[in-house]
Order: C-alpha cells, then structure tokens, then sequence
C-alpha cells in the first residue's frame, strides 16, 4: 500500500468517525427537547379536553337556568290567564244581576195571565212533545191579552258549575224564545229572557225527582192592563212529569 492510498484511508475513517460523533451529539440533543414537545402536546390535548368539558357544564346549566325561567314565565301567564277568567266570570255574574234586577222592576207594573213551565232531559236543551203543547195552549191567550210581555225563565238542575248551568238555562230559554218567534210569531221585543241557571230551584237537587223538576223553563204571558185579561191560570198540560225527561246522574 503506497502513501497517498494509506492517506485516502485515514481521512475516510476520521470523517466516519466524526460523522457519528455528530450523529449522537444530534441525537443527544434533540432528544429531550422532542420528549419535552411531547409532554407539552400531552398537556395541551389534556387542558383542551379540560376546557370543552368545563363549558359544556356551563352550557348545560344556562339550559337548566333558561328552561327553569321558561317555566316560571308559563306558570305567570297561566296565572294571568286564570285572573282575566276569574274576573270575566265576575263581571258576567254582574252583568246576569243587573239584567235580573231590571227585569224584576219592570214587572212590577205587570201581573200574570197565564203561566205553565216545561221540563228538559238531563243536560238537554230541546223542546219535547209535551213542552211544545204546553207553550201552544199559553200563547193561544197572546191574542187576546192586550199590552202583553212574555217571560221566560231557564233553570237547571244542581248536577255542574255554575257557568255551565247558566249556559244550559239560557240555552233552553232560547228554544222556548225560538218556538214562540218562529211558530207563534210572537214579536222579540215581547219576550223577557231570564237565564237563573241552579239559583231557583223549585224542589230539592237531592232526588232524581227533584233535579227532573228543576230542569224546566217558566213562562209566563203578563199584561200592564186590567181591560181584557183573564185571571192567571196554569194550563192542565203546562207541566210535563218527570218521565219525559231522562234519569238524571
């Protein structure tokens, strides 16, 4: 082996050697500070699944907070809602007592000619066979009752609220207004209607027999004048018995 070629071999192994030298020195260096990205890459992933979960929380008590102030909002409105009814209730019961109240002073100028009453089925409002023939014979008196009015009283029986039975009275009065106008072609403004609901029974809620009776409308032709009007009587047919009328609950 002549010089140059032991020369060539020397330099070969000396940059081998450096270069692994270099290598390690690389490999020493860089090593802590990849293990260190790494923890902070760790770290980083941990507080950001930290942070998602502490605003979910957050998100999920806003929706209680919200949903909770919902429901108080709905429960005030209700609330309004069933004060606005309490006091159209109020002022409809007024209303019915001031009509009353006219209507009784009115009469006092007038005085019965004849007068009957026709009873209805259990929550009906429809004229029966026997209510019609009974209405008949007391409007065939309307011809010869000078400076006439004619009343009309719906009643109920016990059985329901209050304002469904003033419905239900005033319901029934209607039909009886309805028939008198329609087929006794007595004039609307000779008609008083009166709906009393349940405040005027005339027997007692507590039997069958009595509710039966109770579910009724009065009527009655009154005349202002003494000329021409026969003494107040009671058609034989005015009051149907209580078997028209079903069983009541």
């Amino acid at each position: 082996m002549n010089r140059i070629s032991l020369t060539l071999m020397l330099a070969a192994t000396m940059i081998a050697s450096i270069g692994c030298t270099t290598k390690n020195y690389v490999r020493q260096q860089t090593t802590p500070l990849i293990n260190k990205t790494n923890e902070l890459d760790d770290l980083n992933a941990k507080n950001s699944r930290e942070i998602k979960d502490v605003d979910q929380r957050a998100q999920a008590g806003i929706q209680a907070v919200q949903a909770k102030a919902a429901e108080v909002d709905q429960k005030a409105l209700a609330a309004g809602s069933d004060a606005d009814k309490a006091q159209l209730s109020a002022n409809s019961a007024t209303q019915r007592v001031d009509a009353l109240t006219n209507a009784v002073v009115n009469l006092d100028n007038y005085r019965p000619v004849v007068e009957t009453a026709v009873h209805f089925g259990f929550n009906k409002d429809n004229l029966t066979k026997d209510a019609k023939e009974a209405i008949d014979q007391l409007a065939a008196s309307v011809a010869t009752t000078k400076g006439y009015i004619i009343t009309v009283e719906g009643a109920t029986d016990s059985v329901g609220s209050s304002e469904y039975n003033y419905d239900l009275s005033q319901r029934r009065a209607n039909a009886v207004i309805q028939y008198l106008a329609a087929e006794k072609s007595v004039p609307a403004y000779k008609i008083y209607l009166i709906g009393l609901g349940k405040d005027k029974p005339v027997e007692s809620n507590k039997t069958r027999d009595g509710r039966a009776k109770n579910r009724r409308v009065d009527i009655r032709l009154m005349t202002n004048t003494g000329a021409g009007a026969a003494p107040a009587q009671t058609p034989s047919s005015s009051s149907p018995t209580a078997s028209t009328a079903p069983p009541s609950l």
